[in-house]
């Protein structure tokens, strides 16, 4: 027998869990359908737990510049594997918990613990349920990529979906994929003791584009672990049940192997093709991205499954999206916020608004500064790194940045609301700049690009010039 429903939204991570609330607001004939784990990805093996990996690995760090400061008895300290990992997996179960307790634990029969599949147009089948449903939300997520040889290696090969389960930590590990995830663990586990070496079949680390940051954050971070970048890599059997682990001319032997080369989306166990959806090369459909509805069907797709924009408060805002346009007559065409990215490795890298690749360098005023003189860089012992903003020529709005810097996550936000405000740099040089504070080295580089552009600077107030 068919239950029906005005909305079926797949998927109870984050986005999904976003788009049900929208739908429940206007409609209570839906449901909300998942069979994997429950507790969203960020919580079990995303944001959360490896920020708290981190956290850890920046504090037994910080023990280097203890005998500068004139504190003794740094080098005393050491880290204890099993309970670090306690710690991580403690915190990871309460962020979990608190996911559940306010989602999926007191729904009754409207979330259904089970694997969807289209059966035609609109037809799902989960479990034992039948569910007739004139729109569907699909918000199924992702799983890491794996080649199928390296999964003869077994547990040997690690992904974010098993890493926090680790009782022990490794005493050798590559880290094969450098992007966000990669190299966040990979300089996490290093401070903490694990002899780690960093793979990436590109030249770049953390996704950067801007050709000064770049090189300079693999300068940084490669005076912590090896870096191994422009050759792929080549897993094969050591002996003693270790690993070899080569690229290019380079090799060594490890006792696992973390691999974070990408994810996939997790859409052919719908049976996509049975609801009239055509998957791209990418293995994910043709979609609309401000109205987020795959061409002109009555089904939306939200959250990190599209490919696009894999990150939390991006899976948040498509689920709003979808589920608004799920229950709406005519779908709504939203503007998307300004893109923000932040990897937390130390220093953190930061990208803001438009992509150095993106620019049009003959329309584009480009400021830079290191941060070796940056007076509270200086006192925190942490003055690495350079910020780069990207501003339009003729009319001096700010576009885009690229940040290597200590707390970058904070002016990351700072310089991500002026793009979204479309303020200009002049305007931006107006605003109170703190000292000693991080956020001085931004009002550097506008003062770099306001001596470098033939803005015209208009008195403000009226009765005022501007400093």
């Amino acid at each position: 027998m068919e239950e029906k429903v005005d909305v079926a939204v797949i998927g109870a991570g984050s986005a999904g869990l976003y788009a049900y609330a929208q739908v429940k607001r206007r409609t209570e004939r839906c449901v909300l359908i998942d069979g994997g784990e429950l507790g969203t990805t960020c919580s079990r093996v995303g944001c959360m737990p490896s920020k708290a990996m981190i956290q850890v690995a920046e504090d037994i760090h910080r023990r280097a510049l203890f005998e500068r400061e004139g504190i003794e008895g740094g080098d005393g300290l050491h880290v204890n594997g099993p309970d670090v990992l306690e710690h991580v997996q403690g915190l990871r179960d309460i962020f979990v918990d608190k996911v559940l307790s306010t989602t999926t634990d007191e729904m009754g029969e409207e979330f259904i613990n089970a694997n969807a599949r289209f059966l035609e147009p609109g037809l799902l089948a989960a479990g034992e349920r039948r569910i007739r449903a004139s729109k569907v939300i699909i918000a199924t997520g992702t799983a890491p990529i794996v080649p199928p040889s390296w999964k003869t290696f077994g547990e040997r090969i690690l992904t974010t979906d098993d890493i926090f389960e680790l009782e022990q930590l490794p005493e050798s590990l590559a880290v094969i994929g450098l992007g966000v995830i990669g190299l966040e663990l990979g300089q996490a586990l290093s401070r903490l003791g694990v002899e780690v070496t960093g793979i990436d079949l590109l030249e770049t680390i953390g996704n950067i584009d801007d050709p000064e940051i770049g090189p300079l954050a693999v300068q940084l971070i490669g005076k912590e672990l090896p870096l191994w970048l422009g050759q792929p890599a080549r897993i094969e059997e050591a002996g003693d049940g270790r690993l070899k682990v080569s690229a290019g001319d380079n090799s060594v032997t490890v006792e696992k192997v973390l691999v974070a080369i990408g994810r996939r989306a997790n859409l052919a166990a719908l049976d996509p093709e049975k609801a009239g959806i055509a998957l791209n090369a990418l293995g994910v459909p043709n979609y609309n991205p401000n109205t987020l509805q795959i061409d002109d069907l009555p089904v939306y797709i939200a959250g990190d499954v599209n490919l696009e924009r894999q990150l939390l408060h991006e899976a948040a805002d498509e689920g709003r999206i979808a589920g608004i346009n799920a229950v709406a007559e005519t779908p709504i065409a939203f503007r998307r916020k300004t893109p923000l990215v932040i990897t937390f490795s130390d220093p953190n890298i930061v990208m803001v608004g438009a992509r150095y690749a993106e620019l049009d360098q003959a329309h584009t005023l480009i400021g830079s500064v290191a941060l070796g003189l940056l007076g509270r860089a200086l006192i925190m012992g942490r003055n690495r790194g350079m910020l780069r903003l990207y501003a339009d020529k003729a009319s001096g709005r700010l576009l885009g940045a690229s940040l290597l810097a200590p707390h970058g996550e904070h002016l990351g936000h700072l310089l991500n609301w002026c793009i979204e405000q479309q303020l200009t740099i002049l305007q931006m040089l107006r605003m109170p700049f703190y000292h000693p504070t991080l956020e001085e080295g931004i009002q550097a580089v506008l003062r770099d690009m306001i001596g470098r552009s033939d803005w015209h600077q208009t008195p403000y107030p009226p009765d005022l010039e501007t400093l």
